[in-house]
Order: C-alpha cells, then sequence, then structure tokens
C-alpha cells in the first residue's frame, strides 16, 4: 500500500492517508501494483520518521473526507429536527431530511453519513496500526499521535451510533477484511468508542500544538467522553469528565461573552478545526455554511429565545444564522465549553443534585444576560436544560436532533411539524446500495429491505 506526499517549499506538507480506506465498504477488486511513484510513501515508511508520521496523521483534521463528515454532521440533524431549513429547495436529498423522510437510496445519506465516516474510521485505523508498529518515533510525539488517531475514530464513531444505531465496527485497518462486516450492537459500538478516548486521555497533553487549539489535546478528548456517558446515562461519570474540563487549571477554559464566542482566540474553545476562508469566497468548513443561503432557520425555531437573549441579536438575524462569519478570525468549532456545563447540569440534575445542576445551568444563562432558572424540580430542570441546549447549541453539529431523540420529544415536537414523520426516522436507513454490496447488513427498521 502507498500514500501519496504532497511537498511544499520543499518541506514535507502533508501525508495523505485516507487512500488505504478508499475500499471501504466497496466491492473487492484485484489490483495491478505498478509501483509506486516519486512523490509516494509506502506505509510501512510512513511512520519511521516523526516528520512523515506527523503529516500523515494531520491528514485526518484536513482531508475532505474529514471535512464533508463535518459538514452533515450538523446539516443532516439541523434540518431533520425543527432547527434548519433549506432555502433553495434544489436538492432532493436534503428535502428528504427536512421532510424527516429519507430512503435507502439518498445520496447524502450514502455519500456524507456514511461513506466519508468510514473513510476517516479508514485511515485513523492505517494510521493506529503503523504507530503503534513503529520502534523509531519519539515517544511523545507517538502517543500524541496516536491519541489524536484514537479521538478521530471515536469522534466519527459517535456521529454513526447516533445516526444509525448500530454499525459494522471497523478496527482492523484491513479494509477488504472490514468490508463485509455485520452491524454491531449500540452498545458494542459505544464501549470501542469509550475505549479510544480512554486510551485517548493517557496518550495526549493537557497542553496545545500551537495557539489556536487547533490540535486535540486531552481535555478535547475528555469533552467528548463526557458527552459519550452522557448519552449513554451513565450520569456519575458525566458529571465527572465535565468537571475535569470545567476546572482544569492547566488550560484556560471561561465563558466567553456570546458575540466573541466562535473568534478562533475565544477562551471557550476546546477544539476547534481551522478553515480557509479567501475574502469573497465560502469558507470551506462545516457549520459554517448554516450561515449563508443554502440553510436557514426554521419557523418554529424563530420563538425560541427568552426576551432580553443576546443570543438572539448575536446569534441570529431574521431566519439567518450569525453564530459564524466569513473571516480568518473564526474556525470550526467542534468542542466548546458551554456545552460542558450543559452536560454536567443534565449529569447533576439525573442524579438529583438539584442545586448543582441549577448552577450550571444558570452560568450559560447568565452569561446571555438571562435571570437564574425558576426550574426546581428535577422534571422541570430537564426541560429547562433541554431548552437552554436548543438556544446555545442550535446549527452545530446535531445536537437538537439528537436531543430530541435522547429526550423522547422526537414524536411530538417532529410529529407535530412534519407530516411525513414516523417514529423509526429516528434513525437513518442504511444506505442500499452499501446493502447490495454487503449482504452482512441489515436494514433499519422502517424502511424498505
Amino acid at each position: 500500500m502507498m500514500i501519496h506526499i504532497i511537498k511544499a517549499n520543499r518541506k514535507l506538507a502533508i501525508v495523505c492517508i485516507f487512500a488505504a480506506a478508499a475500499v471501504f465498504f466497496s466491492s473487492c477488486k484485484k489490483f495491478v501494483d505498478i509501483g509506486k511513484a516519486p512523490d509516494q510513501l509506502l506505509v510501512s515508511d510512513a511512520f519511521k520518521e516523526d516528520a512523515t508520521a506527523t503529516s500523515a496523521v494531520l491528514a485526518l483534521y484536513s482531508n475532505s473526507n474529514t471535512t464533508s463528515c463535518i459538514d452533515y454532521f450538523s446539516f443532516a440533524g439541523g434540518l431533520e429536527s425543527d432547527v434548519l431549513k433549506n432555502a433553495y429547495e434544489s436538492d432532493p436529498s436534503l428535502t428528504e431530511f427536512e421532510n424527516a423522510a429519507v430512503s435507502p437510496s439518498n445520496t447524502t445519506v450514502y455519500n456524507y453519513l456514511w461513506s466519508y465516516p468510514y473513510g476517516v474510521i479508514g485511515a485513523a485505523n492505517v494510521a493506529i496500526n503503523g504507530l503503534q508498529a513503529s520502534t523509531t518515533l519519539t515517544a511523545a510525539l507517538k502517543n500524541q499521535l496516536l491519541g489524536e488517531c484514537k479521538f478521530f475514530r471515536a469522534f466519527t464513531y459517535f456521529y454513526l451510533v447516533n445516526y444509525f444505531g448500530g454499525v459494522p465496527l471497523s478496527l482492523s485497518g484491513d479494509a477488504h477484511k472490514d468490508a463485509y462486516l455485520p452491524r454491531a450492537g449500540v452498545d458494542s459500538v459505544y464501549a470501542s468508542i469509550i475505549k479510544d478516548l480512554k486510551d485517548a486521555e493517557q496518550l495526549l497533553p493537557a497542553t496545545y500544538v500551537g495557539n489556536l487549539r487547533t490540535r486535540v489535546n486531552k481535555y478535547a478528548v475528555t469533552a467528548l467522553l463526557a458527552r459519550v456517558y452522557l448519552y449513554t446515562k451513565d450520569y456519575a461519570d458525566a458529571e465527572i469528565q465535565a468537571s475535569a474540563v470545567i476546572d482544569a487549571t492547566d488550560v484556560n477554559y471561561t465563558l466567553p461573552a456570546v458575540d466573541s464566542a466562535f473568534l478562533n482566540t475565544s477562551s471557550g474553545v476546546i477544539f476547534q478545526i481551522a478553515t480557509t476562508a479567501a475574502s469573497g469566497n465560502q469558507p470551506e468548513l462545516g457549520t459554517y455554511y448554516v450561515s449563508y443561503n443554502q440553510f436557514v432557520l426554521s419557523p418554529e425555531f424563530a420563538g425560541s429565545f427568552e426576551p432580553g437573549d443576546k443570543r438572539a441579536t448575536a446569534w441570529t438575524n431574521g431566519n439567518t444564522i450569525t453564530k459564524y462569519k466569513l473571516g480568518g478570525n473564526e474556525y470550526n468549532i467542534v468542542l466548546r465549553l458551554a456545552e460542558q456545563y450543559l452536560i454536567r447540569a443534565e449529569a447533576r440534575a439525573q442524579l438529583d443534585k438539584i442545586a448543582d445542576a441549577q448552577d450550571d445551568l444558570n452560568a450559560v444563562r447568565s452569561r446571555a444576560g438571562l435571570a437564574n432558572t425558576g426550574a426546581t424540580t428535577k422534571e422541570d430542570l430537564l426541560n429547562a436544560i433541554l431548552q437552554e441546549r436548543k438556544v446555545e447549541l442550535f446549527g452545530e453539529f446535531g445536537h437538537r436532533w439528537f436531543d430530541l431523540i435522547r429526550f423522547g420529544q422526537a414524536d411530538n415536537v417532529i410529529g407535530s411539524i412534519k407530516p411525513g414523520w414516523k417514529p423509526t426516522a429516528v434513525l437513518q436507513p442504511i444506505p442500499a446500495i452499501e446493502i447490495t454490496r454487503n449482504s452482512a447488513l441489515v436494514q433499519n427498521p422502517g424502511y424498505p429491505k
């Protein structure tokens, strides 16, 4: 197997290992080995030196598979929930999401929610295997790179399991072998995610590589682990992990003012991916797109804010999301501190720590210019947290969609605004083409076999 090297200014810029995953979940064919070109490097050689190994892992941050995943993890959940509308209605695949009536032949599901994520996972697997086999890398760097790869694999599986339920659990790095895996159970997928994140927590330093928090550190892993524990109803561990981020002393995380929350220098950023946005051009990464013409806020979302909520004016303008702005001083924020307060608030409410949960919820409300919550019972507090998540995290990475499912409110909320809604729509269909290719796959309930 070979990987392509792109050189710039006589320095190795990036090693693209995504080709290693190109045959994931596709028909297997024999290939003729024509040897390697001068600008290519064998995978077995890529992880012998610090520079080439670093470049291989950096590809996980910038390859089109990753950026496309980030785009559609936000779009799909936003459209299928009560947050976004597709302004142009010109893409039938997106219209199906907006109507909560997605078909197994939907090209968005196949390309962006399935194939590209497995491309990221395949690349991470190849890198993990290469790093683990290497005996020549600097020890600290090897740990850093392994931790980053395990984060990306866990992050991607988190979205796969939430969009599809149980999915094939590819961990070997052998694309031909993994192309015919059956669906693993939801619990097994989450167990793999948690294992990767626990490993990554031990491997990664608390400090960031660089100044703008664009490489995964220990606290980015901890933040995602807090979310995973919340979703799996392990509320005690969700509280512990969220607290580790909120109370960190070796990195200064604070809740920024709402009008500066998405600056790339914001103290609320836990992890962000850099973008390039030339003047007059559309930014290239995910959540930025919801600020532009393609997607707008739904009428149902319009009245979501309480009077005096600073987020209403700082983050929206009519039916447009203005959280994210075209320019070089805002990146694509993947994890931020406000979510950790809301995770801990929910975990504490579920653990009957009512006063502590109120304090966390009020921390987010206060910075938005709102009075303390009036919720005093567990049930009322959980409803207040769900509402706060709606107005804090809208337009970001499908949070609202997943929240409605987690809280058991998808039928009531989505069913009341989308006539074609069926309860089985809480999971996306396994792409029909994948079932054709892999007979071990079983379709989700409610969709044609």
